[in-house]
């Protein structure tokens, strides 16, 4: 088996996915892929793009403008026809899922050079858009219970995940995504893409719009909980609709060698798991378990977390139970640049994101460390897990 390292890893800024007040209100999600596409070239310009060997991106929903929009981006930035490409679907874990088939095909020995991302819109393409869902489905789970909301609701309730350990993590994650972007940490990963303010003003987007800069725990407890009576789950303790992309640039090492590129990360080990549906957002508990039990590692092994927040309580229901940090806020390994309750999660996008943002938290904050680890929850119930490893 050939090694697969991690040459480069770039993204938008997450945008508000609102028509209104969204940064990108009027940026097409192929267009800010596009940007990406042509920054990774400008980065690294000893690659050619002729010289990449496919391109994998994934996406939550491969409808509307987000119809096969790894190749339609691709072919809409002018890039060579001649280089293969496929649009992946996986729910949430879709760019990570784009990049663990990246990494197997290199390390396989099939390809060298690959690309692998995720993009999506929220606001153009919104969630369960066009969505025919099977009636056989509904006969196996009640609908009501596959909504993202009551999935977080049954996490709370089933984990014991108090409003006020939810609350103290979302606080301290906003804490860590202002952190990162007032002392330049996200600068090396961020590509600047035009956008517009509120007011319309023509400007580059170069920082994350759904970061506070500040919280008020009070006012959040008072926040209504809509999805379920009496229910725990509020806005201010989900991720928020977003909109961005992500990409990465992965290599056989051998060929990095051959053309004297640096690297200082390589992708180890990747699992994936299904789960109950119905609680969803607990899928990495199951993922993270499984990629522990192939490699033979243990929470004390790994340096660095990216976990994905798609909701507070499944969050820390995953912290928990696989024992990855403190119990609850401040942790030492997980999210110390925060997360999705800050960050924003357009949805296929994230997979990706966590992990370009886990190769630079490392490089920055972890440089003594030698694993790192990337994982999320899925709709539908998937989830992954992606273990990279420090180059000797």
């Amino acid at each position: 088996m050939k090694e697969c390292v991690f040459i480069d890893g770039i993204r938008t800024a997450n945008a508000r996915a609102h028509k209104e007040k969204g940064w990108f209100r009027n940026v097409r999600p192929d267009e800010t892929l596009s940007a990406l596409y042509t920054a990774i070239f400008e980065r690294n310009p000893k690659i050619k793009p002729e010289m990449i060997e496919g391109l994998f991106i994934g996406a939550a929903n491969l409808s509307g403008m987000q119809n096969d929009i790894a190749r339609s981006a691709w072919l809409a930035t002018g890039l060579p026809e001649s280089i293969p490409s496929q649009s992946i679907c996986n729910q949430c874990p879709s760019g990570m899922s784009a990049t663990m088939d990246a990494a197997r095909a290199i390390m396989t020995g099939e390809v060298d050079i690959m690309l692998s991302g995720g993009v999506e819109d929220m606001e153009k393409v919104p969630m369960g858009y066009a969505m025919d869902m099977s009636p056989r489905l509904a006969k196996r789970y009640s609908p009501g219970e596959l909504a993202m909301g009551a999935t977080a609701e049954k996490a709370a309730e089933v984990y014991n995940i108090s409003v006020d350990d939810m609350i103290a993590f979302a606080c301290w994650s906003n804490e860590g995504a202002k952190m990162a972007r007032d002392t330049g940490r996200f600068a090396k990963e961020i590509i600047p893409v035009k956008g517009h303010k509120e007011d319309g003003t023509e400007f580059m987007v170069n920082t994350d719009q759904w970061i506070r800069e500040s919280t008020d725990p009070v006012a959040m407890k008072a926040m209504k909980t809509p999805f379920k009576a009496n229910g725990v789950i509020s806005a201010a303790l989900s991720s928020p609709l977003t909109a961005g992309a992500a990409l990465m640039l992965l290599m056989s090492r051998d060929k990095a060698d051959e053309l004297g590129l640096s690297y200082t990360y390589k992708y180890k080990f990747g699992t994936q798991m299904g789960n109950d549906p119905t609680i969803m957002g607990i899928g990495p508990i199951f993922a993270v378990r499984r990629l522990f039990e192939k490699t033979g590692l243990t929470p004390d092994d790994i340096g660095c977390i990216e976990l994905n927040e798609a909701f507070a309580s499944q969050s820390l229901a995953c912290v928990r139970d696989l024992k990855l940090d403190n119990p609850n806020v401040p942790f030492k390994k997980v999210n110390t640049w925060g997360g999705a309750l800050a960050l924003g999660h357009p949805l296929g996008e994230s997979g990706a994101r966590i992990l370009v943002t886990l190769l630079n938290r490392m490089k920055m904050d972890y440089p003594n460390e030698k694993y790192g680890l990337a994982t999320l929850c899925g709709g539908f119930g998937n989830a992954n897990a992606v273990l990279i490893e420090k180059v000797k």
